[in-house]
């Protein structure tokens, strides 16, 4: 049997494009294979939100070029963000790459495979626009949870975002079509659904009969057997008094809010197209964690935007001290060629990026590991996802926070036992089986 490896970089849409893929290659008759070195089609699914993805991308090719070597039947396929932005040069610079597709036409990758196999032709297929979501094909990685896009692409055009040129414009999943397939799902023993998008608080504007992401997740939260459900990525400027009542109401919705930030400065927050104040957000933030018992609210941060001063970025660092997130994932500004702001004048030596990007990061772990040990002594359920580090297992409490506990039962991935917490880091708990 032919066998596929697949490499996956980026968010959690492209994790969910992976797994369609997976499926559709299956179907197909390939088996996969987790040793690149024994596969016979290597997929590299990419994301184009900064440098360093590509420069993954391009490092991981280099490598697959001497599978190639070796084996001359090896398929190499690209994908994704990148592939979508990149197609040419990604031929140019690596003539051993068989097939590159876009974001816009994973269905159509068997029958590219199917032609590259017959006629020995690469092919090159990135569409600019079309929606391609078959929600009914895909293979779960977790048996028990699964990710689901209710939205494809964007139209918020941030100025350092590259998502709406390689993903398209939004456009909202029939809600009948969503909610069908997560009764399939929680009928086939799923009980925790996350709901993915680029910004899934504007969901439903352009559909005929238009509906809120709000009353989506009304409905959504009434299925039977459905016992947590997440949503990511929300817009500060889209997220409503109306889905925070829903939240705060529903217990199986769980306390868990990403909410990007991107700059405390309101002179970023203008250059960055966000559409939102510094207090704005910092109400929003307020408003959500009196409303939603225990609600944890986790962030992105951008350093190092072009023209970002130092009172920029201690706007930011205040505004971090006061919100309090329980988690940040923060990223030094990564030029993306086509967005508006590759046209900016980027001035900022990059020692004075790193030195503002650790001082943030230094800041946001004492805050994550004082926010982290305010659980330890407490009782918590958490969901078991599998074997953690040192023969531990994994798992998550409601509000999305990775706990590391001692069990000496083995196979107990996607039960729900309560752990007591007995330490804490920044990142993670541990704990121990009650």
């Amino acid at each position: 049997m032919r066998k596929y490896f697949i490499e996956t970089f980026g968010c959690q849409m492209n994790e969910f494009d992976s797994e369609r893929i997976e499926f559709l290659l299956e179907e197909m008759g390939f088996e996969k294979e987790n040793d690149t070195g024994r596969a016979d089609l290597i997929i590299v699914n990419t994301c184009a939100v900064r440098e360093k993805a590509k420069n993954k991308l391009y490092g991981h090719l280099g490598r697959y070029k001497e599978f190639k070597t070796k084996n001359p039947d090896l398929l190499i396929c690209v994908g994704g963000c990148t592939a979508q932005n990149l197609k040419m040069q990604i031929l140019d610079d690596f003539p051993f790459v068989d097939i590159v597709f876009g974001t816009h036409n994973i269905s159509g990758l068997p029958s590219m495979i199917g032609k590259r196999l017959k006629d020995g032709e690469k092919i090159c297929a990135t569409p600019d626009e079309g929606f391609d979501y078959d929600l009914k094909k895909f293979k779960r990685t977790y048996s028990f949870k699964s990710y689901l896009p209710v939205s494809v692409g964007c139209n918020n055009f941030c100025s350092y975002c590259i998502v709406p040129f390689v993903r398209g414009r939004e456009i909202s999943i029939n809600p009948e079509l969503i909610l069908e397939n997560i009764e399939k799902l929680t009928g086939k023993g799923v009980v925790e659904i996350t709901l993915v998008g680029q910004n899934v608080n504007s969901y439903g504007k352009d559909l005929e009969n238009p509906v809120s992401f709000s009353e989506l997740l009304k409905k959504i939260s009434a299925v039977k057997g459905l016992k947590r459900i997440r949503f990511m990525t929300s817009h500060p400027k889209d997220f409503s008094d109306e889905l925070i009542d829903t939240i705060a109401g529903r217990d199986n919705i769980m306390p868990h809010i990403h909410l990007p930030l991107q700059s405390g400065s309101d002179r970023i927050l203008k250059l960055m197209n966000r559409d939102y104040t510094g207090n704005d957000f910092l109400g929003l933030t307020e408003e959500i964690r009196k409303r939603i018992c225990n609600c944890a609210i986790t962030t992105d941060i951008i350093v190092g935007f072009p023209g970002e001063e130092e009172k920029d970025f201690y706007d930011t660092l205040d505004l971090v001290k006061k919100i309090r997130f329980e988690r940040a994932f923060t990223f030094i500004y990564s030029k993306r060629e086509g967005t508006r702001a590759a046209e900016f004048d980027d001035n900022i030596p990059l020692k004075v990026k790193k030195e503002f990007f650790k001082e943030l990061v230094d800041v946001q772990n004492k805050i994550s590991l004082e926010k982290n040990q305010l659980k330890t002594g407490n009782e918590y359920e958490v969901l078991v996802e599998g074997k953690g580090p040192k023969n531990t297992f994994e798992g998550r409490l409601e509000d999305n926070t990775l706990v590391n506990f001692e069990h000496d039962e083995e196979g107990i991935a996607g039960e729900f036992i309560n752990v007591r917490i007995t330490g804490a880091k920044s990142f993670y708990l541990k704990g121990r089986k009650i």
